[in-house]
């Protein structure tokens, strides 16, 4: 799953790829949401996200999208 989260005061999105369920990563959302703590999550390279829930604007969850290799010709 592709994950999408925008902090505030920040002009970029944190983009991670994990291997969690659309409901896994809900839930691991919504808890931390409730507890007011630290929102972390893991990429599907191991590497793990922290992100105080106080400055998240949003959370995107969608399905990975391939990606393209190599160049496109235009007609």
């Amino acid at each position: 799953m592709e994950v999408k989260i925008g902090v505030q005061h920040s002009h970029r999105e944190l983009v991670l790829e994990s291997n969690q369920t659309a409901t896994e990563i809900e839930k691991t959302v919504a808890e931390a949401m409730a507890t007011g703590g630290t929102l972390a999550l893991e990429d599907e390279k191991g590497r793990r996200v922290l992100v105080p829930v106080d400055k998240i604007a949003f959370v995107e969850i969608s399905e990975s999208a391939p990606r393209a290799v190599g160049f496109t010709a235009g007609h």
